[in-house]
């Protein structure tokens, strides 16, 4: 299995690939923007490929022959996943997992709803939006992951809802998220075309509820 990881330095992408150099013999490609701040890459299981998402021909470059993408990412979504499906097609990469947050489709009870629609702002709402769109209408073989407010909690605690389902929950630890993707990504046929909510049961409320 080769597993391009993009953000390799996000919270959850560094989860996820120590777990994956632990229980798995998964080839890394690991693409961040300042390549220094990675520590301790493994020359024979780990490749480092500089590069901003928003530059497409070295995101296409990375992408070759992989089987497997992973994105944890910031900044403007829209355009960055416009960029992960090109390349995915272009290079015949099918199974994408991409770390979105939760209220894409208004699924959350209504006041908790409407507080973070407020909270985050309309605008990034729809970018956020908008790019699970593109990522859902493409022919790839998804796996969208809405994730609640997130923790730093050393727990894997989770529940999962689905789209179409109201979302449990508020708040969800990094370490829950990334014990997800690891199962999927040993078995990728898991969630296939889904997009998933996922929260830490007993949080539900109004406003997130950390415990």
């Amino acid at each position: 299995m080769k597993v391009l990881i993009l953000g390799a330095y996000g919270q959850i992408a560094r989860l996820v690939r120590q777990r994956l150099l632990a229980e798995t013999d998964a080839q890394l490609t690991l693409y961040l923007r300042r390549a220094n701040r990675l520590q301790d890459v493994d020359p024979t299981r780990e490749m480092v490929v500089e590069g901003d998402v928003n530059d497409y021909a070295t995101l296409e470059t990375a992408m070759a022959g992989q089987d497997l993408v992973l994105a944890d990412l910031g900044g403007k979504f829209e355009p960055l996943a416009q960029n992960i499906v090109r390349a995915m097609t272009a290079t015949g990469v099918d199974r994408l997992l991409y770390i979105a947050g939760l209220g894409l489709y208004h699924e959350l009870p209504t006041k908790f709803d409407a507080w973070l629609e407020q909270s985050i702002g309309h605008d990034v709402m729809e970018d956020t939006r908008r790019a699970a769109r593109l990522i859902e209408e493409s022919d790839l073989n998804y796996t969208l992951i809405r994730a609640g407010y997130m923790t730093n909690n050393d727990e894997v605690d989770y529940e999962l809802t689905e789209k179409g389902e109201t979302f449990k929950g508020t708040t969800i630890s990094r370490a829950s998220i990334a014990d997800l993707l690891v199962k999927i990504i040993k078995d990728p046929t898991l969630h296939s075309r889904s997009s998933l909510g996922i929260a830490k049961p007993g949080t539900d409320g109004d406003t997130p509820v950390y415990r």
